[in-house]
């Protein structure tokens, strides 16, 4: 019994998470984001690392996009370091882990299934309780922009080195 109600109450929350998108995909991955108002952390580090244009491209692009919790949750001065000039490149490094090429939904997901991101590693997709990318889980999926689709999720992943 508790599992069905945690179940219909994730879902629920998922439900309502993905209301507060443009659901007709006619906004591009950049601006449904912004639109969607729990994304400044991610938006402000899409600017200084210069990737709007790229994100705003034809694409298409997976995004796995973490909230602002996400972010918030990362060690106390770790967005601020981040979001300075001299720290670009791990930031973009960062940023482009999560983004991968193509349009990739959730029906295309299978367990233990690898994809390269933009920025070379590799994620790993876990479909053994819920979905997960790498250690992150994947909140609300499915939400098509003009030039891909986003899938939120609950962390910040890193690359490995």
């Amino acid at each position: 019994m508790f599992r069905k109600t945690t179940f219909a109450l994730a879902a629920a929350a998922s439900l309502m998470a993905g209301a507060a998108f443009a659901q007709d995909g006619s906004k591009d991955i950049v601006d449904t984001a912004v639109d969607a108002g729990n994304f400044e952390t991610l938006v402000a580090a899409v600017q200084a690392a210069e990737l709007v244009e790229t994100l705003k491209g034809d694409g298409p692009f997976t995004v796995f996009a973490p909230t602002d919790e996400a972010f918030a949750a990362l060690p106390e001065g770790t967005v601020e370091t981040l979001l300075e000039p001299e720290n670009k490149d791990q930031l973009t490094s960062i940023l482009t882990y999560h983004v991968v090429p193509g349009k990739v939904m959730s029906g295309d997901l299978s367990d233990g299934m690898e994809a390269e991101t933009v920025q070379g590693s590799t994620v790993t997709i876990d479909l053994g309780d819920g979905v997960m990318v790498n250690d992150a889980n994947v909140t609300t999926a499915d939400i098509e922009t003009s030039n891909g689709v986003i899938h939120v999720i609950d962390k910040v992943i890193m690359p490995e080195g």
